[in-house]
């Protein structure tokens, strides 16, 4: 497999006669078909499972909804399975549009053409204000505490755990925090099945890691624009440092 074009996923109706579902262990299991163009020898299956899982597409764990081959085990996260060829306006990178990518080292992702701004399907399918399962009040991302308040770090309600880097803080003001990474754990599947991620093994997951990172600069870029030079090497810093450990998910 060498360089993979992106293409839009097609879907197959339930009722095809063009291509069989594979036999399967599980006749319980239940889902759309999807042809995708990075496995095109079976259809996938979308289903839902409570186990940890790595995605073939960005190279990062997931748990709950995906899309797999019954055939070879060949999993996708539904967001990358389903990612459109280009995001348009995107609240993390407004200015320029995000063309789709798929390279086997890196994995999926979206670029901006314009410039050097990367971004992970999964942080794609975050947004600057969001509701999560753990609190009642929608939150909202703002700058790494280091930069804000002069703290080098912020207690997650979630992880119960120290780290730099960015948060999702209550817009009601009630003082809940919620760590940018463990959020992202909650897009992926991993918290609602109570999942964590183990150790990163190999540059596959560095590689992944990186593009969040770099998303969740851009998205701090954004915000804090004209405050002053430096801070986006201190922002960066406070990105890549440490893991969110708990039941805590990558």
């Amino acid at each position: 497999m060498s360089n993979l074009t992106a293409k839009k996923p097609r879907k197959l109706g339930t009722t095809s006669t063009a291509m069989d579902l594979p036999a399967t262990p599980n006749p319980n299991l239940r889902g759309d078909q999807l042809l995708h163009f990075s496995h095109p020898q079976h259809p996938l299956l979308q289903i839902s499972l409570p186990y940890l899982f790595t995605c073939m597409g960005c190279k990062e764990y997931g748990a709950g909804r995906r899309f797999r081959c019954q055939t070879c085990g060949f999993d996708l996260h539904d967001f990358c399975a389903l990612a459109p060829p280009a995001l348009q306006n995107h609240p993390f990178h407004h200015k320029h549009q995000l063309v789709f990518f798929a390279k086997p080292a890196k994995g999926f992702g979206f670029r901006c053409t314009t410039c050097s701004f990367e971004m992970h399907p999964c942080c794609a399918a975050m947004r600057v204000v969001m509701n999560f399962p753990t609190h009642e009040h929608p939150l909202g991302l703002s700058p790494s505490a280091a930069v804000a308040t002069g703290d080098a770090s912020t207690v997650c309600n979630v992880c119960q755990r120290k780290r730099s880097g960015q948060v999702y803080r209550c817009a009601a003001a009630c003082g809940y925090c919620l760590h940018a990474v463990c959020a992202k754990d909650m897009v992926n599947g991993l918290y609602v099945h109570g999942l964590r991620s183990p150790d990163k093994p190999n540059n596959m997951l560095g590689t992944a890691a990186k593009l969040a990172t770099q998303a969740l600069v851009g998205i701090i870029g954004g915000l804090i624009e004209g405050i002053g030079e430096g801070i986006g090497e201190v922002l960066m810093d406070n990105i890549g440092r440490g893991s969110c450990r708990s039941i805590k998910h990558n």
